[in-house]
Formats: structure tokens, C-alpha cells, sequence
């Protein structure tokens, strides 16, 4: 296996311990959950790197890749659903955009095409990882008051309803872009869509 599939791998590999991360309390967990995140994005910005740049591109990573980052960003909205974080309906739009442009993909794939991704699946990939960072980030400041590092309680009440309508409308934004992006797919590779 070579490095690029080994990072794909490894960032698989991590979405246990981030969901465990954010969704067992203990003393800062949700910093311990966010670099979880940041190391396995990381790898999502070098595997491709490194596969293109050494002609490392494998069928395997082809596949593997983009599974591995639905993984992580589904993992993360549905934790965020359990903590409240998160609406339901946007994970079931995000859930949709994804079952259809896999199997799209997949269909291609048996006719032995591969179907890229668009500029707007690149959006939606970084909306929703800059929604993800930033939810856990609101998390960490919050968690800070729990352990007695204080400020005033005034304050805590006050970011505790910003910070879920900032986190609301960042997940809202990702999830209009996943809607967008699924929808152009589609349109762009209907003729895979009558080989089903």
C-alpha cells in the first residue's frame, strides 16, 4: 500500500476516536476532538498531493479517498445531532447528496469511467470542514467555564445561543452548498443515471 492510501487508511482509522472525542466528556474533549479533525483533514489535503505529485494514483485511492471524507464529515453532523448542535434535516439532505453522487460514481465506474468532482463539491467539502472546525472551536470556548477557568456568568449565557445560531447557519451554508453541488452532478452525469 503506498503513502497516499496509507493516509486515506489512517484518516478512516481516525473517525472513531474523534466521535469518541466529541462525544465523551471529559476535561477538554472537544479540543482533543478538533485536532482529531485537523490531523484527518490534514491527510485528506496530503494524500491527493502526493498520489498526483508521484503518480500514486491508485483505483483503490480513487474509491477510498472521497468514502473517507464522507465518513469523517458524516460522522462529525451526526455527533452534533446527538449534542444538539446540529438539525436533523440537514444531515438527511447531506446523507441524500452523498447515496446519489456515490452512486453515480459507482455506475460510471462499472462502465469504467471516472466521473470527477466539481468545483462546487470542492466548496461544499470546505464549507463543511470550516462549519466542523468552527462548531468545535464554540465548543471549546464553552467548555472553558466548566472548568472553572472563569468569566462572568452574563457572558457564558450570552454565547452559549450565539454560538448555536453562528453554528447553525455554518452547517445551513454547507448543506445548501452539498444541495447545489449534488444537483449540478446529477444534471452533468445524467446519462449514468439511465444505466442504473
Amino acid at each position: 500500500m503506498n503513502l497516499p492510501n496509507k493516509l486515506t487508511v489512517g484518516r478512516i482509522i481516525l473517525v472513531p476516536f474523534f466521535v469518541a472525542a466529541v462525544l465523551i466528556d471529559f476535561p477538554l474533549h472537544y479540543l482533543a476532538a478538533l485536532i482529531i479533525f485537523v490531523i484527518a483533514s490534514l491527510t485528506d489535503l496530503l494524500d491527493g498531493k502526493i498520489a498526483r505529485k508521484n503518480n500514486l494514483v491508485t483505483d483503490f485511492g480513487k474509491f477510498a479517498d472521497p468514502l473517507a471524507d464522507k465518513i469523517l464529515v458524516l460522522a462529525a453532523l451526526l455527533c452534533f445531532v446527538q449534542n444538539g448542535y446540529c438539525d436533523c434535516v440537514a444531515v438527511i439532505i447531506v446523507l441524500f447528496r452523498e447515496f446519489a453522487v456515490t452512486s453515480i460514481r459507482l455506475t460510471a465506474a462499472a462502465g469504467g469511467k471516472v466521473v470527477a468532482a466539481n468545483i462546487f463539491g470542492k466548496i461544499k467539502t470546505v464549507t463543511q470542514m470550516i462549519a466542523i472546525i468552527a462548531i468545535l472551536v464554540m465548543q471549546i470556548v464553552l467548555e472553558i467555564p466548566a472548568l472553572s477557568l472563569s468569566y462572568g456568568i452574563g457572558l457564558y449565557d450570552i454565547l452559549i445561543p450565539v454560538f448555536y445560531l453562528c453554528g447553525e447557519i455554518l452547517i445551513w451554508i454547507s448543506t445548501i452548498f452539498a444541495a447545489i453541488s449534488g444537483i449540478i452532478y446529477i444534471v452533468q452525469n445524467k446519462q449514468f443515471i439511465s444505466e442504473m
